[in-house]
């Protein structure tokens, strides 16, 4: 395995845009952390600390486990027999249950702070969390609810869908989610492999000012989950539900049952906790099965060791139940952390809504994607002038790959002392493989490094570590939280051929990435989006990163067309209001192109959309509109946000 802090031939580091204060060091979980670790024999400074938590992987995973203080039995061994992939495990003889961490405080505190763009504000304390989980878990026990079945939730980011994610894992019920934007085609494609015994249905939601009522899609949902035996309806939209045959309100459901302490079921290690789906643009989407103490571990790891979570912080994830990042918000409770809900859609950016949130509850984690910060920098909305956010110490940034400018626009226009953390992983893993490291400087456009515990790599195609240079981004040893599996997938196959055939006995993760002189990394896109342009590999994030700098480009998405004997480059932009594709535009972005990039990243056409069609989590869908380019059906747009926006690609 090669070190990425000593690799020869890799560029000059770029100067620190941030680099934290003496006293932010030593303040933080990090360093606590690691000066814990020097009294075991480890080196404090971070390349040698990730390199040691990777050789020393059963000395750092069982300290990281003592030190987050995880409820539960660990058990002698740290790592099973057959430690390789895929079938590695950890703590084989632990006992545990994922909700009795994150419920382990009792107090009158916030755990739970809510708005939704309709106007509503809700607080729940921790006593309160945990009275309802009760109630709850009661509710779903006498249903006929145990360990191993499945429960599924269509819902808005809300209090109670949070509740009945805590009440499921306390019994050891498996949950999956989805939010209530989803069609009736989407939820079944969803749902129906994941065959819930218990459904959870919201009355509606609002988006933009409009209310969208969703009870009338209940019974044709319900028709196509033929293993549900019991629909539950959570009111949203402050009226009464309207009563819809073989529904129960969940105020009724849990009617019975008065709070009480909550027997929390302590099960293995490696029992399932969420089902999580792919993006499904190509395909029904795959059904991801994760183990909750693998996800326990690497959330815990993440927020207080990558993102300094405090007890009594107030982190905030701008998401939906239809991404994992909600599930990755859910776990701050576990660092006795309150977490921030905001319902609503990304509000246009000049209304400030999100940090008229991040001023009045003292936020100190805000959490969104690279295209909610560029449309912050191009709108010119500077909430370092206009919002007290004198509480935030880290802004977290997925999804997609930050630019460089989107880095400095948070440094000059949102604030300047803050840790700017842009990170990777996903669902396939939920969790991260690189990401922030707080005690360390941020640079533009530059990941700072891989997360402790992750062996990362970059490979050539050939399965040679690559010291410089751009390649597959890959993990070479076991980590908690690899999945289990997928369903329906008995002999392992499909999961296989996912994430270890191109590489055998490594995790192929699918990003085109490269390392930096720092230690860091930059992702380039995914690599089933990778262009071939003249026989040279590029990645689509360098093509998106020069362009959607233009202040005429709001947003920009490149293919590669089959074209004569070979492929030809397309590039389409999504412009700014009022703004034309002219020859002089056009000839601006060529330019750009040829003296930021290389004159190979230049497009064969550049094309004017009104719009570019994205996953529900916001991520741009290169593949599928390459489909619809050359006639090819996109066999799941449920998985779309905007499926509308893939007829202006259609070529007639």
């Amino acid at each position: 395995m090669t070190i990425p802090p000593t690799a020869r031939g890799v560029a000059t580091a770029p100067e620190p845009l941030w680099t934290p204060s003496r006293e932010r060091v030593g303040a933080s979980n990090l360093a606590s952390f690691a000066a814990w670790l020097a009294e075991r024999g480890a080196d404090p400074r971070y390349h040698p600390l990730w390199r040691w938590s990777i050789t020393e992987q059963e000395a750092f995973w069982a300290a990281l486990w003592e030190w987050c203080g995880v409820v539960g039995e660990r058990g002698g061994r740290v790592l099973g027999a057959g430690a390789g992939m895929p079938g590695a495990r950890s703590f084989p003889d632990a006992r545990l249950n994922f909700a009795e961490t994150l419920l382990r405080r009792r107090t009158d505190d916030p755990a739970i702070i809510a708005w939704s763009e309709a106007g509503s504000r809700r607080v729940v304390s921790w006593r309160e969390l945990h009275d309802l989980t009760s109630r709850v878990a009661q509710a779903m026990r006498n249903a006929g609810i145990g360990p191993g079945d499945r429960v599924a939730a269509l819902l808005p980011n809300v209090p109670e869908a949070i509740v009945i994610l805590l009440a499921a894992a306390s019994i050891g019920a498996v949950l999956s989610t989805a939010s209530p934007d989803f069609g009736v085609r989407g939820v079944i494609d969803r749902f129906g492999q994941v065959e819930p015994r218990l459904l959870f249905v919201t009355d509606g939601y609002s988006y933009r000012g409009k209310r969208y009522e969703t009870l009338a899609r209940v019974p044709e949902i319900v028709a196509g989950l033929p293993t549900v035996e019991r629909t539950v309806v959570v009111p949203n939209l402050g009226d009464a539900p309207t009563a819809i045959p073989d529904t129960i309100p969940l105020n009724d459901f849990i009617a019975p049952y008065p709070p009480t302490e909550i027997p929390f079921a302590r099960l293995p290690f490696d029992h399932p906790l969420y089902i999580l789906f792919s993006s499904g643009t190509t395909g029904v989407p795959k059904c991801i099965v994760h183990r909750a103490g693998g996800v326990l571990l690497q959330h815990l790891k993440e927020h207080r060791l990558h993102c300094d979570v405090r007890p009594g912080d107030r982190v905030f994830y701008f998401t939906t139940l239809g991404w994992m990042m909600w599930n990755w918000l859910v776990s701050a409770l576990a660092s006795e952390a309150t977490i921030l809900l905001y319902a609503g859609p990304p509000v246009p950016p000049g209304d400030g809504a999100l940090f008229d949130f991040a001023e009045a509850t003292a936020m100190t984690l805000l959490g969104t994607s690279p295209g909610y910060l560029d449309a912050l920098r191009k709108s010119g909305f500077r909430p370092r002038e206009s919002h007290d956010l004198s509480s935030l110490r880290t802004v977290i940034s997925t999804g997609s790959p930050l630019s460089a400018a989107g880095f400095e626009y948070v440094y000059e226009h949102v604030k300047r002392d803050v840790h700017l953390a842009s990170v990777s992983g996903g669902t396939d893993l939920c969790a991260c493989f690189v990401g922030g490291v707080p005690t360390r400087p941020v640079r533009a456009g530059e990941i700072q490094g891989p997360v402790l515990g992750m062996a990362m790599d970059v490979f050539a195609d050939d399965g040679t570590p690559l010291d410089a240079g751009k390649g597959e981004l890959v993990c070479t040893r076991p980590f908690p939280s690899l999945p289990l599996g997928f369903l329906d997938d008995d002999d392992g196959s499909r999961y296989r051929a996912t994430y270890f055939d191109r590489f055998p006995g490594v995790w192929h993760h699918g990003d085109y990435a490269e390392k930096t002189a720092s230690g860091g990394y930059i992702i380039h896109g995914r690599s089933d989006a990778t262009l071939n342009v003249h026989g040279v590999r590029i990645g689509t994030a360098e093509v998106y990163r020069p362009v959607e700098a233009m202040d005429e480009v709001a947003e920009a998405l490149s293919i590669a067309q089959l074209w004569g004997a070979g492929e030809r480059m397309l590039l389409f932009v999504r412009l700014a209001p009022e703004v034309r594709l002219d020859e002089e535009l056009e000839g601006r972005i060529r330019a750009v192109l040829r003296t930021q990039a290389s004159p190979r990243h230049v497009p064969a056409k550049v094309v004017q959309v009104p719009d570019i069609p994205r996953t529900r989590s916001g991520k741009i869908v290169e593949l599928a509109v390459r489909a619809v380019v050359h006639g090819e059906p996109v066999r799941n747009v449920e998985a779309l946000a905007n499926p509308e926006a893939l007829e202006w690609f259609r070529v007639g």
